[in-house]
């Protein structure tokens, strides 16, 4: 049962972390051509709303196995959406700007797929129009171009085919109103009402702390993006982007908000939303300026003479080279230096020439035994002190033990002998008229008889 219980958690851990991967709040993507009246954008707006029910309860019975879509598509034709052109243009004029949007198509997605811990509910909703009024003024040399409408927000409702999209307690009123009764009323509620569509953060983030970036050569796959000829070759393509973490921007953290709902379970309603993001895109150089509070872009059809930058700014583009030059030297130094000291390097046979080296035995026998231990030296000894083993160095070796001392015989050296051992008994006699010698190899006896025992003895 404890296999079971902890096999369950982890199970619902993974549900938890793959239900709840990070979604982007709004995406922008601009092409912004100074030679023409207006200029396409999209814009992408995404939140994911969690409904979390750990220990069950009312709400789990109430949403247990639901799973559902709204979606649908609109043109400027639609009321709904041309209530959201308004909506855009007043936010655009409030923050400073004079461009307008004057065409816009709307597609919204809204799903909800229920869990046996959770609820999840994303919310989607894409817009694509064209951007007009957006040329302050224009010479022979340079155009101003406004750049203050990045900030393309719905503060109202925004209802379209029936379905209001812009704030995602109103799909939930609509569509579960049994759940959304939980939520009205409490902190779960202020959740719940965050609009939508919103792209404040982007406005709010100077396009100063934007990364920045010019092609000068006018690439002809770019030409179809703006809605432009191949003519555009050999334009510049002015870029600037924003949405990652860097010492300009700060640090991109995803916007969670969260709210809990005591009825007779404990609930948790939280809303994730990541990072903004944006690219914006211009024909020609762009420099940066600030005209009456708003955001311009001063654009020339070619870059300053001797003017290039990096993503990370001003930088000159001699000092990059002039540092990879200099890796570029260090690296061969290095290299070349490796090589000589190989070459330099020293292989083969080193030390003594096997050649002039002799062996010599350096064991003695022990008895019957003899071993093979040696060593080597020179053939001409002419350095054979630095090389002799300390087998020859009589300072350095144990001195042999003392040979046994023979026991002092009881009887003088004749004793001995078996022919002079007759004459202690009274019986002197001769070794050769006995016919027999009881003598060792000690005995001094001349006898032949005496002789021949000592060899057989021996």
């Amino acid at each position: 049962m404890s296999r079971v219980a902890i096999l369950t958690v982890l199970l619902a851990g993974l549900i938890v972390v793959g239900s709840s991967g990070s979604v982007f709040a709004a995406q922008m993507d601009a092409r912004v051509n100074p030679n023409n009246e207006s200029s396409p954008f999209k814009m992408n707006y995404q939140k994911t709303v969690f409904i979390e029910y750990p220990n069950g309860g009312q709400l789990f019975d109430v949403l247990q196995g639901k799973e559902w879509t709204v979606a649908g598509t609109a043109d400027s034709s639609d009321p709904g959406v041309q209530d959201l052109m308004k909506q855009l243009n007043q936010k655009i004029r409030s923050d400073g700007s004079q461009a307008q949007v004057t065409d816009l198509n709307v597609s919204y997605d809204i799903h909800l797929k229920a869990r046996n811990i959770n609820t999840s509910v994303d919310y989607r909703v894409i817009l694509e129009g064209t951007l007009s009024n957006y040329v302050i003024t224009k010479d022979s040399q340079k155009t101003l171009i406004d750049l203050g409408w990045r900030g393309l927000t719905a503060n109202g409702d925004v209802t379209i085919d029936g379905h209001e999209i812009n704030y995602p307690i109103n799909i939930l009123l609509e569509i579960e109103p049994e759940a959304a009764q939980y939520f009205v009323g409490t902190e779960a509620e202020d959740v719940l009402s965050r609009n939508l569509i919103n792209a404040n953060f982007i406005l709010e983030q100077p396009l100063t702390n934007w990364h920045f970036l010019f092609d000068p050569t006018g690439i002809n796959v770019d030409a179809g993006t703006f809605g432009l000829s191949d003519e555009i070759s050999g334009y510049v393509v002015s870029s600037w982007t924003m949405g990652e973490s860097s010492i300009r921007e700060g640090r991109q953290v995803e916007r969670v908000f969260e709210a809990e709902v005591m009825a007779d379970q404990r609930y948790v309603v939280r809303s994730v939303q990541s990072s903004d993001q944006g690219n914006l895109y211009a024909i020609g150089f762009g420099a940066l300026d600030i005209f009456d509070g708003v955001e311009i872009a001063g654009v020339t059809p070619t870059p300053p003479e001797d003017y290039a930058t990096t993503s990370t700014g001003d930088f000159p583009v001699f000092i990059i080279y002039g540092m990879a030059a200099i890796a570029a030297i260090a690296g061969g130094a290095f290299f070349m230096i490796s090589n000589r000291a190989l070459k330099n390097e020293k292989v083969g046979q080193q030390g003594i020439d096997p050649s002039r080296l002799v062996g010599y035995q350096t064991s003695s026998s022990s008895g019957g035994y003899q071993t093979n231990r040696g060593e080597a030296q020179l053939r001409d000894e002419s350095n054979y002190q630095q090389t002799r083993s300390v087998y020859d160095d009589s300072t350095n070796s144990t001195p042999p033990p003392p040979p046994p001392q023979q026991a002092t015989p009881a009887v003088t050296q004749e004793a001995a002998c078996g022919c002079a051992a007759s004459a202690e008994m009274g019986s002197e006699c001769d070794c050769e008229m006995q016919g027999a010698c009881l003598c060792d190899a000690s005995c001094p006896c001349n006898a032949d008889i005496c002789k021949e025992q000592v060899n057989s003895m021996s």
